[in-house]
C-alpha cells in the first residue's frame, strides 16, 4: 500500500501515515484547525487506543504532569516549550482540555493527535469537562458549531 501524494489522503487500508500525522500536528501547533474528516479519523484512532488501555495507567517516568488546559491553546504551547516536545518528553494530561478558552477545538485535537502518534508517551485522562452536558453548558459544543457548522467533530 502506498500513501497517495496529496496531503490528507488515506492509504487504501483507510489509514494515514506517520508523516501525515506529523503534518497535522504541525498544522495544529500553528492553531490551525484540521478538516472535519481528519478529526473524525483521529477520534476513531484514539478511541481504539484508549479502549485497549487499562483504567489505571502506568506512566513512564520521568513525566511532565499537566493540569486543566481549558482551551488555552497558547498556554498548552508554552507547556511544550518549557517541558519539551513529544515524543522527547512523557506527558500526563489530567483532563479538562476544553471550555472557557477560545481554542478548545485546536487544543483537544492536538492532544488527541499526539496520543495517536505517540501513544506510549502521551497519557490523557478524561476530566469533568469531557462530557456532553458540561461541554454544552461551558462552550465547547458552541465552538464546534461555529468552526465546523455542526457538532459532529
Amino acid at each position: 500500500m502506498t500513501v497517495q501524494s496529496r496531503i490528507g489522503e488515506e492509504t487504501k487500508s483507510g489509514q494515514y501515515s506517520s508523516k501525515e500525522l506529523d503534518t497535522w500536528i504541525e498544522q495544529l501547533k500553528e492553531c490551525k484547525p484540521l478538516q472535519e474528516n481528519h478529526i473524525k479519523y483521529l477520534c476513531e484512532q484514539a478511541k481504539d487506543i484508549l479502549s485497549k488501555e487499562s483504567n489505571v495507567q502506568e506512566v513512564k517516568c520521568p513525566v511532565t504532569v499537566c493540569g486543566d488546559v481549558h482551551g488555552q491553546f497558547h498556554d498548552l504551547m508554552e507547556l511544550f516549550k518549557i517541558g519539551g516536545n513529544a515524543p522527547d518528553t512523557n506527558y500526563l494530561f489530567m483532563g479538562d482540555y476544553v471550555d472557557r478558552g477560545y481554542h478548545s477545538v485546536e487544543t483537544v485535537t492536538l492532544l488527541v493527535a499526539l496520543k495517536v502518534r505517540y501513544k506510549d508517551r502521551i497519557t490523557i485522562l478524561r476530566g469533568n469537562h469531557e462530557s456532553r452536558q458540561i461541554t454544552q453548558v461551558y462552550g465547547f459544543y458552541d465552538e464546534c458549531l461555529r468552526k465546523y457548522g455542526n457538532a459532529n467533530v
